[in-house]
């Protein structure tokens, strides 16, 4: 590209250095200067192709030429009218769109029409691939004057956006808020319902507090203060912890000793000092009885607390038979102190010997129809309690929530105050006034006179937690005038939505104490804040809560392949898939990696189920760990991931166009529209199952309603095809012979294999990083990326280049971007 220093009103000068190697690369006759007069004056330098030298205008002597079209411009005219007007023309407009009569030479005046030509310019998907192609220098050259064009009037006027003034948290955020604010973990899952999805991600539609939902922050916010406190309760509580019907336990169970096998460790809060009945029960099959209960052995069961036993039984089958009471009896009542433990149940060992047998031993064990129990193994635990409580001692929440403890009872209120106040700041994430502390300290007071100074604070406490200063996330227009649209968020917003975006949790102190003090928004400041919380564990958020949803992991909870067709399918291998990729995500981002890598990686993590499951000898044990892969490893990258590999599969096989559909959406940035409503499913009872996959899903191809999107998703999907709805690798799919895998990809060509699609996608890799800036856009701000944002995603690419695309500088770049730092008061 030619450059030019800042335009000025008496300067314009061209860089001779570009305009040389210009000339080489192209030609003298082919580089041609253009400029674009943009609305706002400002003026953007670029070149056309294929254009004579002549065409370019000459200054008259005495001053500017007059106003005449673009060269640029005019060429844009010609590649519209050649390859587009076809379809999007005053007669058809097609896809609702119409470039008949679009002006080229005001491009900002269009910029969401002229946003979308660069998308599908820079991907290839339009023309449609049955349709004459433009030549590629001449795609390649209009998306970058689109591009640069469209750039220079975002920087002469920003458009930020508008996020919405009141967010809620989300479950996910009030779950880590909870962890920081108060240093209490708990289960947001069983407290409030699951939250919409918007854009992906369930942070975005989160503007409402209905009843209902408000009545469970209630009761949320009622039993944590209870926990926090440990006061003395007048009623029981209990809790029931469920094991997943489909998990083996047969294996060692991380967490628990050495020399123990299957159970569970449950990570629970016991409110107060006392005694707890712990009862637990053995999984049964659909007759009633216990399962692995084959013969007279005797099984050893243990309860641990903090991996210390309080109590031990024999599991064992009668004499009888009647196995319907042999669990009755598994109960204990122990003494606990207040605070988080991890109670474990587990079953000793057995010595035993390697069955021989003709077919190689299945891996999961939990149906008695088709993989039976080998042993017996834990359904439930339940836990009851307090028995005659004692209060609590210096618990860690405790200890985070009371910063002082009154001497006498003319200390109490002062005390009080400056509990709540400390509270309250990092709740609130802001200064707190003496009028903010009005409301919790008349709450102090109403518990205080029914109870003691702890019961007090509980109130008090229970009554920040349900407050919309801490349920909500409030970014209000400031008082300013000039009509002008655009501002900076103050450092108190810019500081939540970093410790949002990064942690899904409040700020920590440091980053509110720079906020409070107006340093954050100092570009040195903000980037040392921002690689700080990147290396804090809490940034574990964007490999579990992001890509969580951005790869969908989160619908691995509903996995149920077929039980027939795959039968070593269980809770283990379900666990094992996320946390494969959990782990491999928190690499790059720990160690600061190239984002390619979560494509080209030479390493990723497994334990033995996985590594079985994958064909990868020598790996051994319950603990995951990072494995170094053979460079003709079938594994690596994300799109060889089981858990990637499972989400886009059916129940009873694989899926093509799920697949296909997942990678252009999620990794090339083309996202193809949804089919239309008038256009029917694929009717596979008409198809014979036999058929290989690729003519199965020719019906789809075939038709003329379906083939425009079909043609460029399919292809895509065939290339993973040797990973089975599993992602085990398979070459042959039944009796079919050798898969074909050949496929392609948009603007790459023709490509074969997992490998080839790797190779194409890593061949454009400003898009990959585009659509992942994207989607961590649209994660931290909690709102749909508009076509308004292109030219700071493309800012963030460009400037992300020249570190190699290390995730930190992603970061970085929407960290510092107009979106992320500024809002549209209207």
């Amino acid at each position: 590209m030619l450059t030019c220093t800042p335009w000025t009103p008496e300067v314009l000068e061209f860089d001779p250095a570009s305009l040389y190697n210009a000339r080489m690369r192209f030609g003298s006759s082919r580089v041609v200067s253009r400029i674009a007069t943009l609305p706002a004056g400002a003026m953007v330098l670029g070149f056309a192709l294929a254009l004579p030298a002549e065409t370019h205008a000459q200054e008259p002597a005495g001053g500017p030429p007059a106003p005449t079209p673009s060269p640029a411009a005019a060429d844009a005219r010609q590649l519209l009218d050649r390859y587009c007007v076809t379809c999007h023309n005053d007669r058809l407009e097609t896809a609702g769109l119409n470039l008949e009569n679009i002006d080229v030479a005001h491009v900002p005046a269009e910029a969401e029409i002229w946003e979308s030509v660069v998308r599908k310019l820079r991907t290839s998907t339009m023309p449609p691939p049955n349709r004459p192609q433009p030549p590629a220098g001449a795609r390649a050259a209009m998306a970058s004057w689109l591009a640069s064009t469209l750039d220079a009037a975002a920087a002469a006027s920003p458009n930020p956006g508008r996020t919405e003034t009141l967010r809620r948290l989300n479950r996910t955020e009030y779950q880590n808020a909870i962890r920081d604010l108060l240093a209490l973990d708990v289960d947001a899952t069983a407290l409030l319902p699951p939250d919409e999805s918007g854009h992906g991600f369930d942070n975005v539609t989160v503007g409402d507090l209905p009843p209902a939902l408000l009545d469970r922050y209630i009761s949320a916010a009622q039993k944590i203060s209870r926990l926090v406190i440990g006061s003395t309760q007048t009623s029981l509580q209990a809790d029931v912890i469920r094991v997943p019907a489909d998990t083996t336990q047969e294996e060692h169970v991380p967490g628990l000793p050495l020399g123990t096998r299957g159970g569970v460790v449950i990570p629970y809060t016991f409110a107060q000092d006392g005694e707890y009945d712990i009862q637990v029960r053995l999984a049964r099959n659909r007759t009633g009885n216990i399962g692995g209960l084959r013969d007279r052995q005797p099984h050893e069961m243990e309860i641990l607390l903090d991996r210390v036993p309080v109590a031990s039984f024999t599991v064992q089958r009668p004499e009888r038979g009647d196995d319907a009471l042999v669990d009755r009896d598994l109960k204990v009542r122990a003494s606990v102190t207040a605070g988080p433990h991890d109670l474990g149940v587990t079953f000793l060992r057995n010595a035993s010997s390697l069955m021989e047998t003709e077919r190689r031993p299945g891996q999961s064990h939990f149906n008695e129809t088709r993989h039976p129990r080998l042993t017996p193994a834990v359904y439930q635990v339940s836990i009851t309690g307090p028995y005659a409580p004692q209060g609590a001692g210096d618990t860690p929440s405790r200890e985070r929530l009371f910063v002082c403890r009154p001497a006498q009872a003319s200390e109490e209120e002062d005390c009080a105050r400056e509990i709540l106040s400390t509270l309250m700041r990092r709740a609130y994430r802001r200064p707190v006034s003496d009028a903010d502390l009005d409301g919790p300290m008349a709450f102090f007071r109403e518990g205080r006179a029914g109870g003691d100074f702890d019961a007090g604070i509980g109130r008090a406490l229970s009554a920040v937690l349900i407050n919309p200063q801490f349920l909500f996330r409030v970014e209000v227009d400031p008082d300013r005038g000039g009509g002008i649209p655009a501002y900076h968020v103050s450092d108190l917003e810019l500081a939540s939505r970093l410790s949002f975006f990064l942690w899904s949790s409040l700020p920590d102190d440091e980053l509110l104490d720079a906020a409070i003090r107006g340093e954050l928004s100092d570009p040195d400041e903000l980037e040392r804040q921002t690689r700080r919380m990147l290396a804090d564990p809490r940034s574990f958020n964007l490999a579990s809560n992001f890509a969580g949803q951005w790869l969908r992991l989160r619908n691995l909870a509903s996995l149920s392949p077929n039980g027939r067709l795959f039968p070593d399918f269980d809770d283990n291998l379900r666990q094992a898939f996320r946390e494969e990729t959990e782990r491999f995500i928190d690499s790059v981002i720990d160690e600061d990696r190239s984002v390619l890598d979560l494509l080209r990686a030479d390493y990723t993590f497994l334990n033995e189920r996985l590594a079985k499951h994958y064909g990868i000898p020598d790996v051994y044990g319950t603990r995951f760990r990072r494995v170094a892969l053979d460079e003709d490893s079938r594994r690596g990258g994300l799109l060889r991931h089981g858990s990637v590999l499972a989400v886009t599969s059916y129940a009873t096989r694989t899926s093509p166009i799920i697949r296909g559909v997942w990678v252009l959406d999620n990794i090339f940035g083309a996202p193809p529209p949804p089919p239309l409503p008038d256009v029917p499913a694929l009717e596979e009872n008409e198809v014979a199952a036999n058929l290989p996959m690729r003519e199965r899903l020719a019906q789809h191809r075939n038709s003329p309603a379906c083939a425009s999107c079909h043609r460029t998703i399919d292809p895509v999907g065939f290339a993973l095809e040797n990973f089975d709805a599993l992602g085990r690798w398979r070459d042959q799919e039944g009796d079919n012979g050798r898969i074909d895998v050949s496929g392609g990809l948009p603007g790459v060509g023709a490509l074969a294999g997992v490998d080839g699609l790797e190779n194409g996608l890593l061949s454009r890799p400003d898009l990959f990083v585009g659509r992942l800036t994207e989607k961590l856009l649209t994660f931290a701000l909690g709102r749909g990326v508009e076509y308004y944002d292109a030219p700071a995603i493309r800012t963030v690419v460009r400037e992300a280049e020249a570190d190699g695309y290390r995730f930190s500088s992603i970061i970085l770049g929407i960290v510092k971007s107009v979106p992320f730092q500024m809002r549209n008061s209207t």
